[in-house]
């Protein structure tokens, strides 16, 4: 027995499938779903996030939740060795980026925030940002997010799981007959890339091509290089990660993402695998990715 939600969420739409375990449990984890969201998004104005920005250069108490959050965003700059950074607020905010993306005015916004990701302070539940900085979770509150009500369904007597956000998804336990399969989608192809099977673990998918807006005739998207304070002028257009945690994942689809084809791979391990997608639509893959793959397109 299985039961599916499926209802939009921190932005995008979130799908839940609960193997096992009593009727309730696909609603406790919407309900969850939609608490981290309010203590995680940068566009509610009485969302933890905003009163750590609103509170830059002050030690604020937070949940614990939040504060795992900032925890692993650190954890996430190191990892990329920069490629992810969550202090890139100013920059997404001059790039246009300042409101939820159904929202997003022409003329973008001023801002003379910083980056500063190095000087986070971190102590027990307090948390300190750097003056002049803003912390903005991007992708990784919704991989973080999907790691912890997976678990926590699972904690709760489920015998399987799925937590897709956006295509940020974790997977747990028990399958649905068939096992979970997932498919690489990419904007501008009609079919699938591939189809990953999966008995554990995660899945993030990045890409320039979702989020778009111009700015002055100028097109701009939401992955912003920390090296250049742009949007990124990467040659590919998708990444899709599988990793252990999806909140891995989701940090190292953006970072393959920044690097472009030539270093696509240089940060990948023996425990992730990646696909990427150039913006001639040639499709390659690290070593490792047929071990879960079906035929590419």
């Amino acid at each position: 027995m299985s039961s599916q939600l499926v209802f939009p969420a921190m932005g995008t739409d979130a799908h839940v499938i609960v193997v096992g375990g009593c009727e309730q449990l696909a609603d406790e984890a919407r309900r969850r779903i939609f608490d981290l969201e309010r203590r995680w998004s940068r566009f509610l104005p009485d969302s933890e996030v905003s009163f750590l920005n609103d509170h830059a250069g002050e030690e604020v108490r937070l949940s614990s939740d939040t504060v795992a959050l900032v925890a692993r965003a650190i954890e996430a700059w190191r990892l990329t060795g920069g490629a992810f950074d969550p202090t890139v607020l100013g920059d997404v905010i001059r790039a246009g980026y300042d409101r939820t993306f159904d929202e997003l005015a022409l003329t973008p916004g001023p801002s003379a925030l910083v980056v500063g990701c190095t000087d986070i302070e971190i102590d027990g539940c307090a948390v300190r940002l750097p003056r002049g900085t803003g912390f903005d979770p991007g992708g990784i509150g919704k991989g973080l997010a999907a790691d912890i009500v997976a678990g926590e369904v699972m904690a709760a007597g489920a015998d399987g799981v799925c937590i897709n956000l956006g295509g940020d998804l974790h997977v747990l336990g028990e399958a649905p007959e068939g096992g979970w399969t997932i498919a690489v989608e990419h904007p501008a192809f009609d079919e699938p890339i591939t189809v990953i099977g999966l008995e554990y673990g995660a899945v993030a998918t990045s890409t320039t091509l979702k989020r778009q807006w111009r700015v002055e005739g100028q097109l701009r998207h939401h992955l912003i290089d920390p090296h250049t304070g742009l949007p990124s002028s990467t040659d590919l257009t998708l990444a899709t990660v599988i990793a252990g945690q999806a909140w891995v994942a989701e940090v190292l689809a953006t970072a393959v993402l920044l690097r472009g084809s030539a270093r696509a791979f240089d940060l990948l391990n023996e425990h992730t695998a990646a696909l990427v997608v150039d913006d001639h639509g040639r499709v390659s893959r690290s070593t490792g990715f047929d071990a879960y793959a079906g035929a590419l397109v």
